[in-house]
């Protein structure tokens, strides 16, 4: 009996160390440490995101069904963002790196009417790095197109991310009310 006080006491310490955002939170991954390349060709990395908040999705640009949604979605965000004087960086990473250059993703965002003060869009390494970094740090799914086409297959959520780099909730992309959603929650932990 003695032992499960214990733990019944060391087990609300713990859940008390937890960081409280004042919103649901789907999701509690850390995002292992990246340098990738920008739009502009300069580098980011995690460590230059730490203290930000943000939230990131995963695209490439010759995609036919999903990516276009997503990135409007996107530059829609970005809009309510800048209207509710909010301070988030945008990071969209290209599943598709070895044809989306930084010359490509720069042309690609700028269709939507995207901003580079708070959004850029990453290459600069192998498919599988991408890969892996998606499938454990966002618990996203990232699959290599089949034979026969050029179309990677991959999740189409949001996820916003934490000062601390900690993946803490995960929205519908493709649904333009989501958006909404992640403004509300911004305001609740800005």
């Amino acid at each position: 009996m003695r032992n499960l006080i214990l733990l019944l006491l060391l087990s609300m310490v713990l859940v008390g160390c937890g960081e409280d955002y004042n919103i649901e939170s789907t999701m509690s991954e850390k995002v292992t440490d990246f340098q990738f390349t920008n739009q502009d060709n300069e580098t980011v990395s995690l460590g230059d995101l730490e203290g930000e908040w943000w939230v990131a999705n995963f695209i490439f640009t010759n995609c036919t069904t999903v990516c276009m949604p997503m990135t409007y979605n996107m530059s829609q965000l970005q809009e309510m963002i800048e209207t509710e004087n909010l301070d988030v960086q945008l990071i969209s990473f290209s599943v598709d790196p070895e044809n989306d250059s930084p010359e490509v993703l720069k042309e690609y965002a700028q269709n939507y009417d995207a901003s580079f003060d708070n959004w850029s869009l990453l290459t600069g390494y192998e498919f599988e790095t991408i890969r892996e970094l998606s499938i454990k740090s966002f618990k996203n799914f990232v699959q290599a197109p089949p034979e026969g086409t050029d179309q990677v297959t991959h999740g189409t959520s949001f996820f916003l991310v934490s000062p601390e780099g900690e993946v803490i909730k995960n929205y519908n992309g493709i649904e333009e009310q989501s958006m909404e959603t992640i403004v509300q929650d911004l305001n609740k932990v800005q």
